[in-house]
């Protein structure tokens, strides 16, 4: 008697992670993330204020060790590690929503739902950092050779004027496109779910990446809003991070909230 084969359970459909929005919704975010900011400010703008001086220490211990040649990757870097330093910053945007009481002291030490989860997502963002700054300067060694860097004064003509500058600039900005892309794509909605959510931060991470591929229309016009805000702050000297980095902590907090619908309750 011949046997029948076993029935194979249907495969499960692919998540839908569209999230429908309108090209504007970036502009919704950020007055939300003003409003936030604007209740109970002080908190936020000491928070910014740490942000830049910490800032300014790190740019004023690189003259100090002599290796300036690593400035600008480092300015660039900034923005990778941008999403764990603002984690203060989403905590007070939570609790607003949540109707809870929030002073800096809740902002300066969260307590992540996830536990050490949210560290490892930082750790491996620092981790991208020091792979992009050897990478540039593997880049600028491509291109110049083994000569020792001509000094911050001197490099804005070299870029600009001869060949070799032209083609660091294209090749350093798409290397480092990259770079910033990737982080982006893993962090953008996996750092303020772990900060609300029971997760695990491979999955945070994948639930992000997946959220950014699949809404890539709306995330490059964050994505392109946040790198000119920073431009705003490098032209001030970063002191423009006082307010401008508060403001992008709380818009992306409401970032997240505009994914929540999408992302599967969180295992209690």
């Amino acid at each position: 008697m011949m046997t029948l084969p076993k029935p194979v359970p249907p495969l499960a459909r692919q998540r839908d992670w569209a999230l429908h929005l309108d090209p504007a919704a970036p502009l919704l975010w950020l007055r939300a993330g003003w409003r936030d900011l604007a209740d109970n400010p002080l908190p936020s703008l000491v928070y910014g204020i740490a942000v830049f001086a910490i800032s300014a220490l790190l740019i004023a211990g690189l003259f100090s060790l002599q290796i300036d040649y690593v400035l600008f990757p480092a300015l660039s870097a900034f923005m990778v590690v941008g999403p764990t330093l603002a984690i203060g910053l989403y905590e007070k945007s939570r609790r607003l929503a949540a109707g809870e009481p929030v002073g800096l002291a809740d902002m300066v030490l969260p307590r992540a739902r996830s536990g050490g989860q949210i560290l490892f997502v930082g750790v491996l963002l620092c981790l991208l950092v020091l792979i992009w700054i050897r990478a540039a300067v593997l880049i600028y060694a491509l291109f110049f050779g083994l000569h020792p860097f001509p000094g911050l004064e001197n490099i804005a003509g070299i870029l600009l004027l001869e060949p070799e500058g032209w083609a660091l600039l294209v090749v350093g900005s798409l290397v480092g496109g990259l770079f910033a892309a990737f982080s982006f794509a893993i962090s953008v909605f996996s750092i303020p779910m772990l900060l609300a959510e029971r997760r695990d931060a491979f999955t945070a991470m994948g639930i992000s990446m997946a959220l950014v591929w699949n809404n890539l229309k709306v995330m490059v016009i964050w994505g392109a809003i946040v790198f000119g805000l920073f431009c705003l702050c490098l032209a001030t000297g970063l002191i423009g991070l006082v307010l401008v980095f508060p403001l992008l902590g709380h818009a992306t907090w409401h970032v997240y909230e505009a994914a929540r619908v999408k992302i599967e309750p969180a295992p209690s």
